[in-house]
């Protein structure tokens, strides 16, 4: 199983987040999303994960929330088109490990992972 972490260089939270993984010795795929973005799959299944919740990916605190905030007036699909076009507005980091999926620092999460990926 391959754990991904999805986040921004400049990211106090992603940076714990690969030390965490880095210190128990698990290697990670480690993406910019602000160069790469998510696909719509990976969105999709990120968001499934979440179980729907689409403000748990949305950085309240950024900058890029105040620019974008007039999309957050309007429906779901208008909040999604946004995401997908502006990569900055997710909250980070976004670890994915198979299906299960988490937003922010969540080490208590990822030990679990760890724990069944072990078992």
């Amino acid at each position: 199983m391959e754990i991904q972490v999805f986040g921004k260089t400049k990211c106090f939270d992603t940076k714990k987040a690969l030390r965490f993984f880095k210190e128990r010795g698990v290697r990670v795929h480690e993406l910019d999303i602000l160069r790469k973005g998510l696909s719509l799959g990976e969105y999709r299944s990120v968001r499934a994960a979440l179980g729907g919740q689409l403000d748990a990916l949305i950085d309240g605190s950024g900058k890029a929330y105040e620019k974008y905030f007039i999309a957050y007036l309007a429906g779901d699909d208008v909040v999604e088109s946004a995401l997908l076009e502006h990569p900055e507005l997710y909250r980070t980091p976004i670890v994915r490990c198979g299906k299960a999926a988490t937003v922010g620092y969540a080490p208590e999460v990822w030990a679990e992972w760890l724990e069944t990926l072990k078992a």
